[in-house]
């Protein structure tokens, strides 16, 4: 192969990144976005969670992570409605971000989509309060409960491949989270 690169149309390698303009819109068909990708488009920038989704490894937890520093904020900045409505908001403005990502990435739930994450938890994080404790056993539930996808998140997962599947299913994944928080408490709290 030339140095200049494989064949117009031909697929990259595994692991390779290709990047194009298609149709006025930037676009990448590849495991992994870049910097270039995340500047390109607001819509990429808010669904890769301002940068956190391009983590190599473990993108997913990043963003689960990005909550808890948003939470304090909100929390230091707002009152419940405040955070409340930055909640929904973000989910709205994340449903529209990760349907433009997914699209340009060729890739309805890239692991790179990070907005669903940074919700889910912000929304876990609205009721467990600000209690390390309490946010570390959240954070590893909620983590479980995205990577399994117990039932229905996993049918959710399959068949709704569009920007509020991607944040739908990380919202179910924050209820069994609350669920199991809830359980927690009655029992042993």
């Amino acid at each position: 192969m030339s140095a200049a690169g494989p064949p117009q149309g031909a697929r990259p390698p595994p692991g390779e990144r290709r990047e194009a303009t298609q149709g006025g819109h930037h676009t990448i068909a590849a495991s992994a976005p870049t910097t270039a990708f995340l500047l390109a488009h607001p819509a990429h920038f808010l669904a890769l969670g301002f940068g956190a989704g391009l983590m190599r490894v473990a993108p997913g937890t990043a963003g689960t992570l990005l909550a808890i520093p948003l939470a304090l904020l909100l929390r230091r900045y707002t009152n419940d409605i405040g955070f409340i409505v930055t909640i929904v908001a973000l989910f709205v403005a994340g449903a529209w971000a990760a349907q433009v990502s997914g699209r340009n990435m060729t890739d309805a739930d890239h692991g790179a989509i990070v907005i669903d994450e940074v919700v889910a938890f912000l929304i876990v994080l609205f009721f467990v309060g600000d209690d390390w404790l309490r946010i570390a056993f959240a954070f590893l539930l909620f983590r479980f409960f995205d990577i399994v996808k117990p039932s229905p998140i996993r049918n959710l997962d399959a068949s709704l491949k569009n920007g509020f599947g991607v944040m739908l299913d990380d919202v179910l994944a924050a209820a069994y989270t609350l669920l199991v928080l809830a359980l927690w408490h009655r029992l042993f709290g």
